[in-house]
């Protein structure tokens, strides 16, 4: 079984079990990891049966996949941060760095502020992107949100913020899709393993960290942990009616601005 997750902390934590074959399964597993906005094209090609993605790639992928109730990045004080080397006014056609256009960092900012003109790169490339000049602001995700001041960016935009504010649900990030045509009681099985992967990190974190900095942009041990605190919680192991809400309410918002096309498939096994 093949199996796709991002080089940060949170999913090299969260996996480290199942791709050591610490957790039982009937089939063994071969982990790929790659940057999200790969991950999510890949997805987009139906290329990997088990895969991490972006919440926004998942709207456009309901058919195909389904997501699972663990393994994903949700929650509060976990957003996408807008950053610039100076405070700006409005985005109106202006150069945004962003880290792909099926992350859910983009589809909120296009909610937020439509009218910017995006400007992809890998997302650990953005802030020295922008502190060059590159672009007006940059979208930034993962590790970037604890390192940004360090090229000299400030923030504009915490969109995490907007969204609690506007929604009062947690922000849906990243979630770990299943190829449907696996059926039913393999999609299960697989939800289990990838919760008792992280039951077993949690345990046992000490053996997760030369795997997490073989992998992390970021080596300092006060980042590396901070990612990991924030962006695993109790929706990493069960997304919960509340977390279900949430996606439910993102994929409304997208698919009334014209940017998620609908579906009628359950969101979840």
């Amino acid at each position: 079984m093949r199996l796709g997750y991002s080089f940060c902390p949170n999913d090299t934590f969260i996996f480290y079990a199942l791709a050591h074959g610490k957790i039982p399964l009937p089939f063994p597993i071969e982990e790929e990891l790659e940057d999200v906005e790969t991950l999510n094209r890949w997805a987009l090609e139906g290329r990997l049966p088990l895969t991490k993605i972006s919440y926004a790639a998942y709207g456009h992928l309901r058919e195909q996949y389904v997501a699972l109730r663990s393994g994903g990045a949700l929650g509060r004080g976990v957003g996408p941060l807008l950053v610039a080397r100076a405070p700006i006014g409005g985005l109106e056609e202006r150069r945004v760095a962003i880290p792909g256009r099926y992350t859910t960092a983009f589809l909120l900012l296009s909610l937020h502020s439509p009218g910017f003109i995006p400007v992809e790169m890998r997302y650990d490339q953005i802030m020295p992107a922008v502190a060059r000049g590159e672009a007006e602001a940059g979208l930034i995700i993962h590790e970037s949100r604890f390192t940004y001041p360090r090229y000299g960016l400030v923030r504009l935009l915490d969109l995490g913020e907007w969204w609690e504010e506007e929604t009062g649900l947690p922000l849906p990030l990243g979630a770990i899709l299943a190829r449907r045509d696996l059926g039913e009681a393999t999609i299960r099985t697989l939800d289990a393993a990838v919760r008792a992967s992280l039951e077993y990190a949690q345990a046992h974190p000490e053996e997760t960290v030369a795997y997490i900095k073989a992998h992390a942009q970021e080596l300092e041990d006060e980042v590396v942990w901070a990612h990991i605190r924030t962006y695993v919680n109790e929706f990493s192991l069960d997304v919960g009616p509340e977390g279900e809400a949430a996606v439910a309410e993102l994929f409304r918002r997208g698919q009334a601005a014209g940017l998620l096309p609908p579906s009628s498939q359950p969101l979840f096994p």
